[in-house]
């Protein structure tokens, strides 16, 4: 072939975007391998028996699963129209300005003939692939291309010789599969992660494809004709969109390819040089042996200090399918990803899109991730895109470096992004629950996740559930489990019925002092600081929660806690547009306020008819707040005194912290 006829076919076969003429579609989010698969399969059988081999290598990889996906493609591909076509290749065909309507009907028909015989290529009838070489439409577009690059008589066969001659297309895209080592295969077929980067670099490698020794590149040629690679992989995007049958048929080919070109048997370090191998199998896992757990500890592959969860979308699918078989009618569910033991300081786990939008639709409210212990929950319903979350473990001088505090965890930075960016505010919080160390001879009741912030530690709270401590978090940084003691010399009139309380409630960070070492234990509370105190005990922190209370200022340091608290209707206002925060709240409003709390993460709790008959003052309780009262008092969150329940006093910062208190410890 004739360096001018290579340059021409190069550029036929990326600016037609190799589905009108060479065989078949590209898949914006499928594998590079399928371009290697491309020339095979539009024009294997036409004049080179080495072709057909490659097929038959390929077909033999293909399941009966990944034979009907062909199938699907073909019936599809097959009965496109063209306005659908114009729309899919318009980025090439805007550039193409020198075809007419006819040359654009004439590449519609090929487009067509080529991807019906997909199917049949792959299961061994060649047949129709001559009626399409010899087609005199099909070689006058040809010609028509090729004389626009300054080539005459150009021929299918030259076209076969660059896709699948010994220096052909084909034969580089195999040494960039062969090049790969078996886990890094493994993480093309399973992660579309992988495969966009890969397919980015296998369009790459065919526009600099060298034609010859010294010759212009593919990609000079295209821009001759001003295509650029943008065009070619926005026209295979809009391929894989417009026909969803396209991106399962393309991977089904592709992990066929993988398996029959690319696997070696030697191990992990080398490669199978290009000319076939042993087969490697994927790691075998159950994802419906426990319905609810999903053993994926064979899908984690560690490179270096990193470790990474390499997931297969259809398997997570059928361990969404087995969790829901197993709790019928149920909601709320969460399917939890065990890794089991990573020895890795740094693990990542993709979430692709596929995953979350399937999760969605099944009913799986969330997706928890397990290993080393600790265990990480993403609600998934607030997401909209792939979720990949990482989690580093960190030197503990992160921490003992600013506080003297003792550890009683290790130290863990969470990262995550969405859709690829970096996001660390969450409108549905995550739950981290971390695992603890170094206990003995440490108050359990005084640890407390801390968030590092700007060389400093702020207190998150959390409930510790034996070698666990849980805690929500709706914002993203480095964490840490402390022993927070906290000492107050103002509280020795209230040690004996709250000094304990008002350590635990100050320590989980849910109450302050006042400053120089006190605590004000009998001073009155505000509105404000009571909603405070209650969203920061119960974890309910939201930063995207929204007020409109004219009387709270957004930028007051309660503004976040008095949102979330009118949100959830935990609190309200005196009027719809007034809060009053700096009102003092009595015991009954307080009462209510924990009653509506409670209620809003424990749905089930039930009250007492006869819990208001105990206090001899119940007449004096407001109507609007009798249920609430009857409810704090039916699960002694709130007690009487003398057999009064006193309703209409102002609480105090001492009641308040063993009211707080008894929260925490609400089963």
């Amino acid at each position: 072939m004739t360096l001018k006829k290579k340059l021409a076919v190069s550029t036929l076969a990326v600016s037609m975007a190799a589905a009108s003429v060479a065989g078949f579609p590209f898949s914006s989010k499928g594998l590079a391998q399928h371009l290697g698969i491309v020339g095979t399969a539009s024009a294997a059988a036409v004049t080179h028996a080495d072709a057909k081999l490659k097929v038959k290598n390929v077909y033999d990889q293909l399941t009966a699963a990944d034979k009907e996906k062909l199938l699907a493609y073909e019936l599809e591909a097959g009965n496109i129209d063209i306005t659908t076509f114009k729309a899919i290749f318009k980025p090439v065909l805007d550039k193409l300005t020198f075809l007419n309507d006819g040359d654009v009907a004439t590449a519609h028909k090929a487009f067509k003939s080529v991807s019906s015989v997909v199917y049949d290529v792959y299961a061994n009838d060649f047949a129709e692939i001559k009626a399409i070489r010899y087609d005199l439409d099909n070689v006058n577009l040809l010609n028509k291309i090729a004389a626009e690059a300054g080539v005459a008589e150009l021929t299918f066969d030259d076209l076969i010789e660059f896709l699948l001659g010994s220096n052909g297309v084909e034969a580089e895209l195999r040494a960039l599969v062969s090049s790969k080592t078996n886990a890094q295969l493994l993480d093309i077929i399973a992660n579309s992660t992988s495969q966009d980067a890969l397919i980015d670099d296998a369009i790459t490698a065919v526009l600099n494809h060298r034609t010859g020794t010294g010759a212009l590149t593919v990609s000079q040629v295209v821009y001759n004709l001003d295509i650029a690679p943008a065009d070619v992989k926005l026209t295979l995007k809009n391929l894989n969109a417009t026909l969803p049958t396209a991106k399962p048929a393309v991977k089904a080919l592709a992990t066929a390819y993988i398996k029959a070109y690319g696997f070696n048997s030697g191990g992990d370090g080398g490669s199978s040089g290009g000319g076939g191998g042993t087969v490697v199998t994927t790691p075998v896992t159950n994802p419906t042996a426990t319905p609810g757990i999903y053993d994926v500890s064979k899908l984690v592959t560690i490179v270096g200090d990193k470790a990474t969860l390499k997931l297969v979308d259809a398997d997570v699918m059928k361990a969404f399918d087995a969790l829901v078989a197993a709790n019928a009618g149920k909601t709320g569910l969460t399917l939890t990803l065990n890794l089991g033991t990573v020895n890795a300081a740094t693990v990542e786990v993709p979430l692709s899109k596929a995953i979350i939008d399937a999760a969605k639709a099944k009913g799986i409210a969330n997706i928890a991730i397990t290993f080393n212990g600790l265990t990480v929950t993403i609600p998934v319903g607030q997401f909209n895109d792939a979720v990949t979350l990482t989690v580093s473990t960190i030197a503990d001088t992160t921490v003992t470096s600013i506080s003297s505090l003792k550890l009683a965890s290790s130290v863990y930075e969470f990262d995550l992004t969405v859709g690829g960016v970096a996001t660390t505010t969450f409108q549905q919080p995550l739950t981290i629950k971390l695992p603890l160390k170094n206990t003995t001879g440490l108050d359990k009741e005084l640890l407390s996740v801390a968030k590092v912030v700007y060389g400093a530690l702020q207190f998150q709270g959390g409930v510790v559930d034996g070698d666990y401590i849980v805690e929500p978090r709706d914002t993203f940084s480095s964490y840490a489990v402390v022993e927070n003691k906290v000492s107050f010399k103002d509280i020795a009139s209230v040690q004996a019925w709250a000094g304990r309380q008002i350590a635990v409630v100050a320590a989980k960070g849910a109450i302050e002092g006042v400053g120089n070492g006190n605590f004000a234990p009998k001073s009155n509370v505000t509105r404000a600081e009571f909603a405070k105190m209650l969203i920061r005990a119960l974890n309910l922190e939201n930063n995207s929660a929204k007020q409109s209370f004219s009387d709270v200022s957004s930028t007051s340091w309660y503004a976040p806690y008095v949102a979330v608290a009118a949100e959830k209707g935990i609190i309200t206002g005196r009027s719809a547009a007034q809060f009053d925060p700096n009102a003092t709240i009595t015991r009954a409003e307080m009462a209510t306020m924990i009653a509506r709390a409670v209620k809003s993460v424990n749905p089930d709790a039930t009250t007492s008819a006869s819990a208001l008959s105990q206090f001899s003052d119940a007449a004096k309780i407001s109507a609007s707040l009798r249920d609430g009262v009857a409810f704090a008092a039916s699960n002694n969150l709130v007690i009487g005194n003398a057999g009064k329940f006193n309703p209409n006093n102002t609480a105090t910062r001492a009641e308040a912290a063993v009211i707080i208190y008894r929260t925490i410890n609400f089963k």
